[in-house]
């Protein structure tokens, strides 16, 4: 990956209050008072971001070269998506959607990397102790967020079906009526 596409990325998780929505070039909607529940699932989003950024240090320091830069990549990934999604709950910012999508994409593909590559033994024991524990429900949580629609809104009302175009009542507009 190059360094503007990890910088691209990087302002699209972590991008500013002042972007413009491109489909009606308005203002996105800032932040409101979150609830106690965003408030909660923000800290536990925010926290989840944090602890992976000692764990980034220990993956870079213990494995070979080469797997090192894989991990840590796809971790710091992980945490800048976790991170940014939970401070912006905790501001009651409904634009934490597009990182918490991120994030539940990005820890599902973790767990589904440790899983393949783990050797049998106490290494695949624990990649499925890590899948089931934290990252599975994590990534179920930033799944919910990411589709749960903005405070505010109401569902979408369908619209009413479409009835068929009256004729003029002559039978000469279908060919071969005479």
């Amino acid at each position: 990956m190059t360094p503007e596409e990890t910088s691209a990325m990087t302002l699209i998780a972590l991008g500013p209050s002042t972007r413009r929505c491109p489909v009606t070039g308005s203002t996105p909607r800032g932040p409101s008072r979150p609830t106690r529940a965003a408030r909660r699932q923000g800290r536990v989003l925010l926290g989840a971001g944090l602890a992976l950024l000692p764990w980034l240090g220990y993956l870079a320091a213990t494995l070979p070269p080469a797997e090192a830069a894989a991990w840590v990549t796809l971790d710091t990934f992980e945490a800048a998506a976790l991170i940014a999604a939970g401070s912006r709950l905790l501001h009651g910012d409904d634009r934490h959607r597009v990182p918490a999508a991120a994030a539940a994409v990005l820890l599902v593909a973790d767990a589904c990397i440790d899983l393949a590559t783990a050797a049998p033994g106490t290494e695949l024991t624990t990649a499925v102790i890590m899948a089931v524990v934290a990252e599975i429900p994590l990534a179920t949580v930033c799944a919910m967020l990411s589709a749960r629609p903005p405070r505010g809104t109401r569902p979408a009302v369908p619209s009413p079906p479409l009835s068929p175009v009256p004729s003029s009542g002559s039978t000469s507009d279908h060919p071969g009526a005479r």
